[in-house]
């Protein structure tokens, strides 16, 4: 492009700007379990909430008094175990997809220098 200006083609390109790096593979790993611990205990939280209204409104029709330990043990608990084992599928798949995405980009980015 050119620059009235100065009298030049203007660069395409900043080139003061540093190179793309390289991701580190160790990060990897603390990633995976971050986000595997949030999402069980995310899942954890909505599944106790829904176990609980669920018991009261249980106990309420039966008449009786709701046994809160159904909720943690027979709800919460199993629902937060099978989402915590899929989200540690899914981020496994999709961090090392992004890994791999993001070093192919970068040894692009370097070899077009």
């Amino acid at each position: 492009m050119y620059s009235i200006a100065t009298g030049k083609f203007a660069r395409r390109y900043n080139h003061n700007m540093p190179g793309a790096r390289l991701p580190r593979w160790y990060v990897i790993p603390l990633r995976v379990l971050l986000l595997t611990f949030l999402l069980a205990l995310l899942s954890f939280a909505v599944s106790l909430l829904l176990g609980i209204l669920g018991t009261v409104i249980s106990a309420r029709l039966r008449g009786s008094q709701p046994n809160m330990t159904l909720a943690y043990r027979h709800v919460a608990l199993p629902v937060a175990l099978a989402a915590g084992a899929l989200a540690l599928i899914a981020t496994t798949f999709l961090e090392i997809r992004n890994y791999r995405q993001t070093r192919a980009l970068a040894q692009i980015a370097r070899a077009s220098r």
